[in-house]
């Protein structure tokens, strides 16, 4: 990656601490091969006709929230099928093109880094460990509050940093991801490159890594994104 391309707004510039805010799953890693041997192994083992698309619909849910909107009956049993599959093709999960250099290049500009996922620890943490990426914090839904589309994980996320909403921004890929950041009051960017669509209203856009530091880069500090309700 050019030299010119990772630009990030320099530490001198702001006023206050900033911190970005990614999910896991389609922000950071391409968990989706995971995701569906997995699926696969629950339909087998459960006899559930339930669709892998039909599943991912519902991704950045808790686990337990999926299974319900789902009507899986037998939550615990499938969810331990799932983790279990899920660990053993974790091999298959893969960064995405860019992704480690810019979060590098976050940090080294002394932004605070930090995960909010609805994937629980004992999968998300071993994924994480790959980018090489000193995160601060990681909230999942094993923590205290509720789980994403509220706001409590992403604020959480932001005691855990010491940095107000308004100085955050939160990267995601699924209509509950923009919908916690706005209930959070923090801005929130919209991974194109991961596996869900943006929602209303509208929000910024990031067809790529690369221009997810652009875009952050030539933000002014002082001016959030968007206007979130803190509710």
């Amino acid at each position: 990656m050019s030299s010119d391309t990772i630009r990030p707004v320099s530490p001198q510039t702001l006023a206050t601490p900033r911190a970005l805010l990614l999910d896991l799953d389609g922000v950071l890693l391409d968990t989706r091969p995971v995701m569906k041997e997995a699926w696969k192994e629950v339909q087998k083992a459960h006899g559930l006709d339930t669709s892998f698309a039909a599943y991912e619909r519902q991704l950045g849910r808790e686990f337990s929230d999926i299974m319900q909107r789902l009507g899986v009956i037998d939550i615990d049993a499938v969810r331990q099928t799932y983790e279990a599959a899920s660990m053993a093709a974790a091999h298959l999960a893969q960064e995405f093109p860019g992704v480690v250099e810019v979060l590098h290049a976050f940090v080294a500009a002394d932004w605070r880094l930090g995960v909010v996922t609805s994937k629980h620890l004992d999968r998300a943490a071993p994924l994480l460990a790959r980018l090489g990426c000193p995160f601060a914090t990681i909230r999942t839904p094993a923590g205290a509050g509720r789980a994403k589309p509220a706001p409590d994980p992403i604020l959480l996320a932001l005691v855990d940093l010491g940095v107000d909403p308004a100085a955050a921004v939160y990267v995601g890929d699924m209509a509950v991801d923009q919908e916690a950041a706005a209930r959070a009051g923090v801005s929130y960017v919209h991974a194109c490159w991961g596996y869900g669509q943006p929602t209303a209203p509208d929000p910024k856009v990031a067809e790529s890594p690369q221009v997810l530091l652009r875009l952050l880069h030539h933000a002014r500090s002082s001016e959030p994104y968007v206007r979130g309700s803190l509710v």
